[in-house]
């Protein structure tokens, strides 16, 4: 809603509508709508309900006011409002109930003002004039210099290392402690927990933009990302899963091109499997933070995602993280691992069981419910890592680890565990 509207396309729209409850508003409103040269056949009868009704099936005007008056839930029913309005409409809302904070609710959902009954003249003739400024005026970021832009892709080797507990807790670190306006999304449509994580509602953001990728542009991502604090929005699902994922991956890639116009971070919550189906969604992917156990399932698909982005990903910088980490308890030895990698381990974050159920209990992210744990110390260091990188920094140090992937043999692995087979197998 609340946005500029894009060059060549207000033609096919009316300028202004206008949805009131009663004829002592709609009587004060007409007179100033001719006065600016509407036509006050558009001030219809009818609050929020009729307004949704009616733009369903119309276009949106350029400017639409609507009366909250009779709406039981008015931050509930404007949302129901923005999922029908097309982008780009500045809403000014009027209504009859008197308090700051539903006034700072309505402004935070996108509405451009919010007026009280009774009506003025002067009132609604400054709100309008105000609404076609707003209309007019470009975007504040039109025209800026690019600001640098850091987008981070977290990838588990495997399910349950903690690849989600890890991006979740990046994104509020660049968020609060480096106050860097951060995006997160969270590409595990059917099951993802960045959400839950944070005691946060999905929404529908993320659905709405894999059925209609058209619609993304910068007001759509303003209007479905889930804001979890003042520099951190997030936008995921959780999709019916007896709805397969049906896209071709288009609505990804422009996610994440209107996140580098909006935020200075990126933090992507990647199934493993999205490397399969839609590779392109790591075409701008600056650093891949590869999450992994010790565990010989995790150190051979640590080489084969390793392998696949030497090869479809190359200009991705990879980071190593081993999680979960117990001294003494693991599968395989850092050094073996390391061995059969063919490359060092970048961060070890210990294994913190009370941390994460705490994390769990209290609806926040781990590094937020846990500031003093060991585990938060290694995250932030992760952050720092990712924080302080350059471009010539990504592409210097990609340079450089262009010769780690090897062969990767599991043989005496599997003979030091004990094993009565032997197998073997290379980086694909």
């Amino acid at each position: 809603m609340n946005a500029p509207w894009k060059s060549g396309m207000s033609g096919t729209r009316d300028p202004f509508s206008a949805y009131l409850c009663d004829d002592a508003a709609l009587d004060v409103l007409r007179p100033v709508v001719i006065e600016l040269g509407w036509q006050p056949e558009k001030c219809n009868k009818g609050g929020l309900r009729n307004a949704v009704q009616s733009l369903s099936v119309t276009a949106s005007p350029n400017i639409l006011m609507v009366d909250l008056s009779e709406s039981g839930d008015p931050i509930n029913d404007i949302n129901g409002l923005a999922e029908v309005v097309e982008p780009g409409t500045v809403v000014v809302a009027i209504g009859q109930v008197n308090d700051v904070r539903l006034y700072r609710d309505l402004l935070a959902s996108g509405i451009q003002d919010y007026l009280l009954k009774p009506l003025s003249a002067g009132q609604v003739r400054d709100a309008l004039n105000n609404a076609q400024t707003a209309f007019m005026t470009p975007r504040s970021s039109d025209g800026e210099t690019v600001r640098k832009h850091v987008s981070t892709a977290v990838i588990g080797t495997r399910g349950g290392v903690g690849a989600s507990m890890l991006a979740t807790s990046l994104a509020w670190l660049f968020s609060t402690q480096y106050k860097s306006p951060t995006a997160l999304l969270d590409l595990d449509v059917h099951f993802g927990t960045g959400a839950l994580t944070m005691d946060l509602e999905p929404g529908r953001g993320l659905t709405d933009a894999i059925d209609n990728p058209s619609r993304i542009d910068g007001l759509f991502i303003e209007r479905a990302m889930t804001r979890a604090n003042d520099n951190l929005s997030l936008l995921s699902a959780e999709a019916p899963i007896n709805s397969p994922l049906m896209t071709d991956g288009a609505a990804f890639v422009q996610l994440e091109e209107e996140f580098r116009q909006a935020f200075e971070m990126t933090v992507v919550d990647l199934p493993r499997n999205m490397l399969i189906n839609f590779p392109h969604v790591l075409a701008d992917i600056n650093i891949v933070l590869l999450t992994t156990e010790m565990t010989l399932a995790s150190a051979r698909d640590t080489i084969r995602i390793l392998s696949w982005l030497k090869s479809n990903a190359a200009h991705a910088f990879p980071i190593i993280v081993a999680n979960k980490v117990q001294s003494g308890t693991s599968e395989i030895s850092k050094a073996d691992f390391e061995a059969s990698i063919e490359r060092k381990i970048d961060f070890v974050i210990p294994y913190d069981v009370k941390g994460a159920c705490s994390a769990a209990k209290l609806g926040q992210t781990f590094v937020e419910a846990n500031r003093t744990s060991r585990a938060t110390a290694v995250i932030k260091q992760i952050a720092e890592r990712i924080i302080g990188a350059s471009e010539e920094d990504l592409v210097a140090a990609g340079t450089e680890k262009k010769s780690l992937l090897g062969n990767f043999d599991l043989k005496s692995l599997l003979a030091k565990k004990g094993k009565s087979q032997a197998v073997s197998m290379s980086a694909e």
